[in-house]
């Protein structure tokens, strides 16, 4: 499986599971973007830091398959408590993904399971 780095970190596999990054690279109440090559194809995905819980969806918008973000690592909205689609402005809780306003309402962002321990950041892989 071939792997590309987190703006400059280097992701490392280990086992089942992918180290992205470091905790300290995504603050409390901030999100990432984050692209990894696979066997299966390069896959753009989105980390968000939020109540001390790390939340990673792909980052593909549910209405029409466009990137969420509107500039690198910008997924959330102006109250930073929303995932806001830079589209179409669909917003998405954080927790769960789902669509709570906008053109897709009631969809879900594709979740991603991710763990975190000491301090790192990892994808957790199939």
């Amino acid at each position: 499986m071939g792997l590309t780095g987190l703006h400059g970190i280097d992701q490392i596999m280990s086992g089942s599971k992918q180290r992205l990054c470091s905790l300290v690279d995504l603050p409390e109440g901030t999100s990432r973007g984050i692209s990894v090559d696979t066997d299966c194809g390069h896959e753009d995905q989105l980390l968000v830091h939020k109540h001390s819980c790390v939340r990673a969806y792909r980052n593909s918008c549910p209405h029409t398959g466009a990137p969420l973000d509107w500039v690198p690592d910008q997924f959330l909205n102006l109250a930073g408590d929303l995932i806001q689609c830079a589209t179409h402005d669909a917003l998405f809780r954080i927790e769960d993904g789902i669509c709570i306003a906008g053109p897709c309402a009631g969809k879900v962002l594709s979740p991603l399971s991710v763990e975190v321990s000491d301090e790192q950041i990892f994808l957790l892989l199939d």
